[in-house]
């Protein structure tokens, strides 16, 4: 009985390994920023491209996921970050027989090219694991960002102004329920200036347990329906079950 053939992409791949095993790619440039060598995506390609067409092999880059966000650099850069999800079709042009592999990309770009980097990220990073090339070091492009905590953007008229009106809106309000519609609609801005102005953290702390007390004070004193003057005035003061939350401090760890 004759054994089946083997697909043809693995041994195109094995004989690529071979080659690179017995002359790898330098590392010729170096990191602007950071100073270490790196092997660009021309020197892959360079390499690469001559042997992938000997031994009948093509690769087919497939972007499956796609993931971005604006993020804060030195000196206030804005910097786009993108990451993407990349699989590479491995097909043999001689049997059809294919193996795929995935990885993903990163990279962060002053314009329009983060798309473009983060897809010669993906590649550059997928050959050399393919093909077993040695790495002596961590690899990167050419240059590199340093980036900065996400921070939440002060208000328009400041923070101290618009702390005060916070405390006035606070100072309005006839329910709990209002209470906490301002606790959960301002949660970021309280968040942040827990971290950067904890004095008027507190501030608008105490108001908010001022506001509190003041409500439950208010219904204390209010007589329950059809209850005469006489029965209400004999009758135990009502005890307020409600324990008054005050806005919690940054010691506690708790999100507003």
């Amino acid at each position: 009985m004759t054994a089946a053939p083997r697909p043809h992409v693995y041994q195109a791949i094995n004989q690529i390994v071979r080659a690179f095993s017995k002359s790898g790619i330098a590392k010729r440039h170096t990191n602007a920023a950071e100073q270490y060598q790196y092997r660009s995506i021309d020197d892959v390609l360079g390499r690469l491209g001559p042997l992938l067409a000997r031994h009948g092999l093509c690769v087919l880059p497939r972007a499956l996921r796609r993931e971005s966000e604006d993020r804060a650099g030195d000196a206030g850069a804005l910097l786009v970050s993108v990451r993407l999800l990349v699989a590479f079709d491995l097909v043999s042009a001689r049997d059809g027989s294919r193996h795929v592999i995935k990885t993903w990309g990163e990279a962060l770009d002053q314009g329009d090219k983060g798309t473009a980097k983060a897809m010669s990220a993906a590649f550059k990073g997928a050959m050399l694991q393919l093909f077993c090339i040695p790495i002596a070091s961590a690899d990167a492009d050419s240059s590199s960002f340093r980036l900065k905590a996400h921070q939440t953007p002060e208000p328009v008229e400041g923070s101290s102004c618009w702390a005060d009106g916070i405390a006035d809106m606070i100072g309005a309000c006839e329910s709990d329920e209002a209470l906490d519609r301002i606790r959960a609609r301002q949660a970021s801005l309280l968040g942040a200036l827990s971290r950067e102005k904890p004095e008027l953290y507190v501030k608008i702390g105490e108001r908010f347990s001022a506001r509190v007390n003041v409500l439950a004070a208010r219904k204390g004193k209010t007589g329950s329906p059809g209850a005469t003057p006489s029965r209400e005035a004999n009758a135990a003061p009502k005890t307020n079950t409600r324990t008054p939350v005050a806005l919690p401090t940054e010691l506690e760890k708790t999100n507003v």
